[in-house]
């Protein structure tokens, strides 16, 4: 149940609440996920059917980023239950939760789908991997509303970027559309919750470095529940999909200490400006931990095409 502090916060920003969301609806715009999908490249699974790798044609780091991503999309009634319990069913809140709700569903109707006449990746293993992660109902769940738009802010704009990055490495139009279309919602998502937390900068700044500091520093993407989720991570940092160095770069620079600007914020608390010192210090942290794992990986494959090119 909201705190009275949260209760507060919503009162306060429920004018913004209705801006953004008037906004976002001006701006997003329809599609139907079975006008995307190539349905002439499916056909029936045969009872004895066996997927292989090589039938799908995808790299190892894009299978994995596929498997991820679909299963963080059909994990939605746990994010829709947090994103309620904060937000509310009523007003201009309560709106953007059903609509968020609507167009996330979406996503998992068009990314399922797609691999289904695709074959990209293992649909025994897709099922199976969502039985597991829908009856665990794992879920980051942040203990106040400016913790949950710090973390969503954040968490939205890396879905973003990873859904785009996946789509950049497929060879597959048709898949290289779905996931730039899904890519754009993603970002309209970002947007609304990042102006929201600008918001609560404006209304309690630090309140808002005390809620930032603490989701930077626990920051882990959706999808910690789906089984072999750490060797599927691994495999889209080495593919460049995302990992810390793009965290870093693309995500905490331009949104925490830019758009943000918790550097430039005055009249901090004594608590707020010790949340302030170890989040700058975290985020230099992150820069440097991403960009020596970039250069490993970089290094890795120069010596991969080195050893290819060397004559038997």
């Amino acid at each position: 149940m909201p705190t009275t502090t949260d209760l507060a916060l919503l009162e306060a920003l429920a004018e913004k609440g209705e801006e953004l969301l008037e906004r976002h609806l001006a701006t997003t715009k329809e599609w139907f996920p079975h006008m995307l999908v190539s349905w002439s490249q499916a056909h029936d699974y045969d009872d004895d059917y066996e997927w292989s790798p090589e039938e799908a044609g995808v790299a190892t780091g894009v299978r994995s980023a596929l498997f991820v991503n679909t299963l963080t999309e059909d994990n939605l009634p746990y994010y829709f239950r947090d994103i309620e319990r904060m937000f509310g069913r009523d007003g201009a809140w309560g709106e953007w939760v059903r609509r968020w709700t609507a167009e996330e569903a979406r996503h998992g109707m068009v990314l399922n789908q797609y691999l289904v006449a695709s074959r990209s990746i293992d649909p025994v293993a897709l099922e199976r991997a969502r039985m597991v992660q829908m009856s665990t109902g794992e879920v980051p769940e942040p203990e106040s509303i400016a913790e949950g738009l710090a973390y969503v802010s954040l968490q939205e704009l890396a879905t973003r970027i990873s859904h785009f990055n996946t789509g950049s490495q497929l060879e597959d139009s048709t898949g290289r559309a779905i996931m730039r279309r899904v890519a754009a919602d993603e970002n309209l998502h970002y947007l609304f919750y990042r102006d929201a937390m600008s918001a609560v900068i404006e209304f309690d700044p630090s309140m808002a470095v005390v809620a930032i500091e603490s989701q930077v520093r626990a920051f882990a993407m959706p999808g910690t529940g789906i089984p072999d989720f750490t060797r599927h991570a691994k495999a889209i940092a080495d593919a460049g999909i995302y990992d810390l160095a793009i965290h870093h770069d693309q995500i905490l620079q331009p949104v925490v200490i830019r758009h943000w600007g918790v550097e430039r914020l005055e009249g901090l608390t004594p608590e707020a400006e010790e949340s302030r010192r170890r989040l700058i210090k975290q985020i230099e942290r992150i820069g440097k931990v991403g960009r020596r794992m970039a250069e490993r990986r970089d290094e890795a494959i120069e010596r991969a095409r080195d050893r290819a090119t060397v004559p038997a």
